[in-house]
């Protein structure tokens, strides 16, 4: 039997190879981002008056094809590659970062933003926030456009989208954040989610038309909706139109939108009960319910002055926030601060895992608490009980909880909770007050977009550049982040310390080279 020795996994040959073979892999994604960033130009069909904004557009898109093109050709491997978790949070950093700055092109030709502003926008835009710095009431409806598509994108996310022409490793999905397998191999899975959203993506536009948007409002707010993003085509919001019937559905496009794919896909196949049974589904109506009586009772009923407008925005708001669209009905600068309070908590706590939401994510949460119920019980009981195993009942799936599960959510959350209370100060220092900053940055980094005022275009660079960074931060879930970032140090560190190492090699031999021969002893 012939034995293979395995690489050496540090030398500098073998991480040269790989990050040559993700090299390429990151340009066949970028080829196809590319390509989509030609989409928008097709809205000028019906809009020829907005033809002057097309160039921007094509220009980016052709940008991003040819470069991507070029190292997909030249780096690619002659054969798929299976990449390490590692190794794929790297290719997701790539992505979304080239994917982010090229959005901002069109942000920057022709919405009058400068560098940091549209990058802002993109980040937003990518990462399904919807925080603002466009004014809506001034640019074309070819950017309009624009700015809800890649929401509408950024809910499935770059991978996903990839995924459905590429052959890839699971690795990149998982690193962004996508879990769940709803059908056979990693392209099945990604065209299941495709084929789910693109169905939500019709019917809510047809209801929006139905209730009374026009139609190119009604694309454009099911888009954004049902990627729990909150672009709207109006400065106002959904608040612009101040009717029951959109909210109502709106609302239910939100919770589409918030919804685990893997529960939404086992509901479509028939078996509702299964579906039902999912804890985290279980816990996100309790705090959604818990909530709307919450804000009913304790802000909306004594600020507005009609019952029904009370019940309308404290089920709104508590929808838009938990599932992170952030659209908003409401005034939140006269709103009373307990409200906003409210609103903080359901921010940070965010949706279903598995969805277009963002925040900590209500599976977390929901863990934690449990393992707490599940220590007091044994603490209380202990020694008459027997440990039973920790069971949670995930989409279709029974999945054991141990204790180091446990562990990485509670550093998960720590982590977060210590990003959130840098990037208020760094609002602060500003000249931001700190209710005012702890609700925009929880708004940032929960990927949410309600806003209190802070968000403009005239805010200081270093808090726009802490937001967008939050934003990300939010949409890859942190353990992406850290973990190719850390790959990209050590891998780094490794090349490096090979070179120094060979040049002390050199060095040495050089000198011994030099070094004369002893004379022979005399005689």
């Amino acid at each position: 039997m012939i034995k293979h020795d395995k690489p050496d996994e540090h030398s500098p040959e073998y991480l040269l190879r790989r990050y040559r073979d993700m090299i390429g892999y990151t340009g066949s994604f970028v080829t196809i981002i590319g390509g989509l960033y030609m989409l928008p130009v097709l809205v000028l069909i019906f809009y020829s008056e907005d033809l002057a904004d097309a160039w921007g557009f094509i220009l980016t898109s052709l940008l991003l094809i040819i470069s991507g093109g070029y190292v997909s050709q030249r780096f690619s491997p002659a054969t798929p590659t299976r990449f390490t978790p590692q190794e794929s949070a790297v290719i997701v950093i790539l992505v979304w970062l080239i994917g982010i700055f090229g959005g901002a092109l069109p942000f920057m030709f022709h919405a009058n933003l400068g560098f940091s502003q549209a990058v802002f926008e993109s980040t937003s835009g990518w990462t399904t926030t919807g925080l603002t710095v466009v004014d809506v009431t001034e640019v074309s409806r070819v950017v309009l456009f624009y700015r809800s598509f890649i929401q509408f994108l950024g809910g499935l996310g770059f991978m996903i989208i990839a995924l459905t022409v590429l052959t890839g490793s699971v690795g990149v999905m998982t690193a962004e954040g996508h879990n769940d397998r709803l059908g056979p191999g990693v392209r099945g899975t990604a065209r299941h989610v495709l084929a789910i959203y693109g169905a939500y993506a019709f019917f809510g536009i047809a209801l929006l038309r139905m209730v009374g948007m026009e139609w190119f409002d009604a694309v454009n707010h099911a888009f954004t909706a049902l990627s729990t993003g909150g672009f709207s085509t109006k400065a106002e919001s959904i608040a612009h139109w101040d009717s029951a019937s959109i909210e109502a559905v709106i609302i239910v496009l939100m919770i589409l939108g918030g919804t685990n794919f893997l529960t939404a896909y086992t509901i479509l196949r028939g078996d509702v009960r299964k579906a039902l049974r999912c804890h985290e589904l279980r816990f996100a109506w309790a705090i959604s319910g818990i909530a709307v009586v919450v804000l009913l009772l304790f802000t909306t009923l004594g600020h507005y002055n009609s019952i029904e407008r009370a019940v309308r925005v404290a089920a709104f708001e508590t929808v838009t926030a938990i599932s992170g669209a952030g659209f908003n009905i409401a005034d939140y600068p006269t709103l009373p601060r307990f409200g906003w309070m409210v609103l903080i908590i359901l921010m940070l706590m965010g949706g279903v895992s598995g969805s277009t939401s963002g925040g900590i994510k209500l599976f977390r949460i929901y863990i934690l608490l449990r393992s707490v119920l599940w220590e007091v019980k044994y603490l209380l009981f202990w020694p008459n009980i027997v440990k039973q195993p920790k069971i949670v009942q995930q989409g279709n799936k029974s999945i054991p909880v141990d204790d180091h599960q446990v562990r990485q959510i509670a550093v998960f959350i720590s982590g977060y909770v210590f990003s959130l209370l840098v990037g208020v100060a760094v609002l602060v220092y500003n000249g931001y007050p700190i209710g005012d900053s702890l609700f925009e940055f929880a708004s940032a980094i929960g990927t949410v977009g309600l806003s209190v005022g802070i968000t403009s275009p005239d805010m200081p660079l270093s808090a726009m550049w802490v937001m967008s960074l939050a934003m990300l931060l939010g949409r890859l879930e942190f353990y992406a982040v850290v973990i190719g970032i850390a790959k990209l140090v050590m891998d780094t560190r490794d090349v490096l310390d090979d070179d120094e190492d060979s040049t002390v090699t050199d060095e040495t031999e050089e000198i011994a080279d030099k070094t004369p021969e002893p004379e022979p002893a005399a005689p």
